[in-house]
């Protein structure tokens, strides 16, 4: 697994190392695995990219409809019925449920590191605005 920091912050030698100490530990949990398991499942499956594709690319050409309320009730139930499609693909349903149990596993990380630094560790490195 290999971490990049983009961030504006700098870190110092011991701390790129307790990032890189963490990111390996995660990459080895069988929780990370199945997520990337599921994500390369998902990537290859063409008949699920197919059915997101196909959402996608209705829902994108209904999006000035959508925001003004506009739309169909036609339009909407052919929107529904491609959501539906993609979400009934088991290749969909298991990359769901792995990266379900992936953010799990993240906050349990985050919620431990909050108790240990006696500090919010999400609210500390959440966004600023809207986050």
């Amino acid at each position: 697994m290999s971490v990049e920091l983009s961030t504006d912050l700098e870190l110092d030698v011991a701390e790129q190392a307790a990032v890189r100490a963490f990111a390996t530990a995660l990459s080895e949990t069988v929780v990370f695995q199945t997520f990337e398991q599921a994500a390369t499942a998902l990537r290859e499956d063409v008949v699920a990219r197919c059915a997101i594709d196909a959402y996608q690319t209705r829902a994108e050409s209904l999006r000035a409809l959508l925001t003004l309320g506009a739309v169909s009730t036609e339009e909407r139930a052919e929107l529904d019925r491609l959501r539906r499609a993609y979400e009934e693909e088991p290749a969909v349903i298991a990359y769901l449920a792995a990266q379900h149990e992936l953010v799990s596993l993240m906050q349990a990380a985050g919620d431990r590191l909050s108790a240990q630094i006696g500090l919010d560790f999400a609210a500390a490195c959440g966004g600023g605005c809207c986050g």
